[in-house]
């Protein structure tokens, strides 16, 4: 039995990589972001009266972590509000109740991003590829049995990602940018990221 399951796992971890490696080639890589055209990225509300700002506003005193389609970041914002951080989540259209039902999922603040400035500055798309990688299967499964449909209906074939950006001048601390559709960033380096905004700049801004 024990050279069976090694049959199947060797054959499973060939497959993933045989895959990978092809569609791979397809896909456009990321540009790194920069602050200076993050910070002019317009976002608008979807609640209450609807406005219109610019993200800059989202970090300029005590830093951010915002993610562009990544739900998972949500168990991590009692240790950010602990670290006096704030948790963002940016989408890319309002179609339908797509907002509405992701809402369960994620307890920070929601804008829209029209324009896409936190999917670029080189927008990727996965397309039909994505159905050829297993990882990208795995992780629709976890995602629906937890109840998350996404977005079937508007542009949701756009990878996106997630950052995190401290205040003033110190830049981005972080950048994820997904590989494939439910492509994880590392928690641990979240919160790694997290620690490096100054915790003097943090109590300043809650007196």
């Amino acid at each position: 039995m024990g050279i069976v399951e090694n049959i199947v796992a060797t054959f499973g971890s060939f497959t993933v990589t045989f895959t990978n490696f092809f569609t791979d080639v397809f896909l456009t890589p990321p540009l790194k972001a920069t602050v200076t055209r993050l910070e002019e990225i317009d976002l608008k509300t979807l609640k209450g009266e609807k406005k219109t700002f610019k993200a800059k506003s989202l970090w300029e005193k005590s830093g951010a972590v915002i993610m562009a389609e990544a739900a998972e970041l949500s168990s991590l914002k009692p240790q950010l509000d602990q670290l006096g951080v704030p948790l963002y989540a940016v989408v890319k259209e309002d179609v339908g109740t797509e907002v509405q039902n992701f809402r369960p999922y994620f307890t920070g603040e929601i804008f829209l991003d029209e324009k896409r400035g936190f999917y670029g500055p080189r927008q990727r798309k996965m397309g039909l590829l994505a159905f050829l990688r297993i990882g990208v299967w795995v992780n629709g499964l976890r995602a629906f049995k937890k109840g998350f449909m996404g977005n079937i209906f508007g542009e949701g074939f756009v990878l996106g990602g997630v950052f995190v950006i401290g205040p003033g001048q110190q830049g981005i601390l972080l950048e994820h940018r997904e590989l494939e559709f439910g492509d994880k960033v590392n928690l641990e380096n979240v919160i790694h990221a997290v620690r490096r905004i100054p915790r003097e700049l943090l109590s300043l801004e809650k007196k």
